[in-house]
């Protein structure tokens, strides 16, 4: 039993990527982002968190604090480098023992939850959470067979094993954790998890960070509001050494095909061919699986005529990607699956609107037509559409960021952290009533 007297301890397992990593290349994305958000907004709300991820440096300490309350601990499992995602399942057991070992000096039940993310983590965490007799929680982030359904041309599809890992994290949890609806009907149908053991908790955006810009549009009417917001923008632009006088696409993420920013860059080519005006798209993000993906990205805008309006830049922490959104006239999220799509959530705090895939739950983040504009499939002549009309309507762009603004508020990680809580609450309780089945 926890007690009541003290803050409530929990174990958040991240194995494959630090908390500390910067999202946007390799194998760090949204995920980073949820886990350091919810940490945070935990310890806010009186929890004491401990994350552990598996080193992947000499150089790392054992512990680093993050914030008040929350820190990251490195677990020696395997080679430092050189092991991709699809290695480290054969270093689970030593991640797992790595973990016990750290509760192992405390006193009896010093951990009352352990919440992992993601399949991997899960596998751990439940070996975890039997031996400390403690409630396990899980959160997905992807699902193997969500991924595989909607592969992008050419991508490699989840091993066969994934799929059946998650299946065990699925069926050994005491509750899971889903981003949206959606993924809770998947994790139901696809993987067979019981429904009043899936919970919907809705990740959230910093909104001190995720801001507009303070620009002063009061006594103006609509058109002369944009007006003064563009122009804003423009200037953003020069002093980030980007053109200021041309429209500016924003993708930010990882470069892979799963994240389709190529789509973008064959959009642009459709639009030199129709002769309209083509954007600045500014990529910020690092090569993800395979090492030459910025080169290829680079060598399609060759191809397309248009290599002198794509421009790549390495990924940035979030104050410079929320000054990056405010700079740009649309972000774009093109995604061929995304859990959630925290990028377009971001984008809309910041004041920008988006135009997102219609898939997994962009369509939760964004209402089409009202807050963003969703697309229905990944033709470079649909998305050409998209961006190019959006781009020549300066009044649609500032109603969709008046809309945007208003609806952001609902993605504060403090509102998530209180329903995480309750999730936490729910899970003990199942656990207790599995184990008294049991006998």
């Amino acid at each position: 039993m926890t007690d009541p007297r003290r803050p409530l301890r929990v174990a958040m397992l991240s194995v494959h990527t630090s908390p500390l990593d910067q999202p946007g290349t390799g194998d760090a994305g949204g995920m980073n982002v949820y886990v350091t958000g919810l940490a945070r907004a935990l310890a806010r709300e009186g929890a004491t968190v401990e994350i552990f991820t598996r080193r992947t440096s000499g150089a790392q300490p054992d512990v680093v604090p993050l914030a008040d309350g929350v820190c990251v601990r490195h677990v020696s499992a395997g080679p430092f480098e050189g092991l991709d995602k699809n290695d480290l399942p054969g270093q689970l057991c030593a991640f797992t023992a790595g973990v016990l070992r750290t509760e192992a000096w405390r006193e009896a039940g010093w951990y009352d939850v352990v919440h992992a993310h993601y399949w991997l983590s899960g596998q751990a965490g439940w070996l975890a959470a039997d031996r400390w007799d403690v409630p396990l929680v899980a959160t997905m982030h992807t699902l193997a067979r969500v991924k595989n359904a909607a592969l992008a041309p050419g991508d490699t599809p989840e091993p066969a094993g994934r799929a059946i890992g998650e299946e065990q994290v699925v069926d050994a949890a005491d509750a899971l954790v889903a981003s949206t609806a959606q993924e809770a009907r998947e994790l139901t149908s696809l993987y067979g998890a019981a429904p009043e053991r899936v919970h919907v908790v809705e990740p959230g955006v910093d909104l001190d960070v995720f801001r507009p810009a303070l620009v002063s549009t009061d006594g103006l009417d609509r058109a002369a509001a944009a007006a003064l917001v563009d122009a804003d923008r423009r200037s953003r632009r020069a002093a980030l050494g980007l053109p200021p006088d041309r429209p500016l696409v924003l993708f930010a993420g990882r470069v892979q095909l799963l994240k389709a920013p190529d789509v973008l860059v064959r959009a642009l080519g459709v639009l030199r061919d129709h002769e309209r005006l083509v954007p600045t798209l500014l990529v910020l993000g690092g090569a993800s699986g395979r090492a030459t993906a910025v080169r290829e990205l680079q060598a399609l805008a060759a191809q397309l005529g248009v290599e002198d309006r794509v421009v790549v830049r390495a990924p940035v922490p979030a104050d410079e990607l929320a000054a990056h959104m405010r700079a740009a006239d649309v972000v774009a999220v093109p995604s061929h699956s995304e859990s959630f799509g925290l990028v377009a959530a971001e984008a809309q705090a910041a004041g920008t609107p988006v135009v997102a895939a219609a898939v997994g739950g962009l369509p939760t983040v964004l209402d089409d037509g009202a807050t963003g504009v969703l697309v229905a499939d990944h033709s470079a002549w649909t998305w050409a559409e998209a961006i190019g009309d959006l781009l020549d309507d300066p009044e649609r762009r500032a109603a969709l960021r008046e809309a945007g603004l208003a609806a952001s508020p609902r993605f504060g990680w403090d509102r998530a952290a209180k329903e995480m809580l309750a999730v936490y609450a729910d899970a003990r309780s199942v656990r207790s009533a599995r184990a008294r089945a049991r006998g």
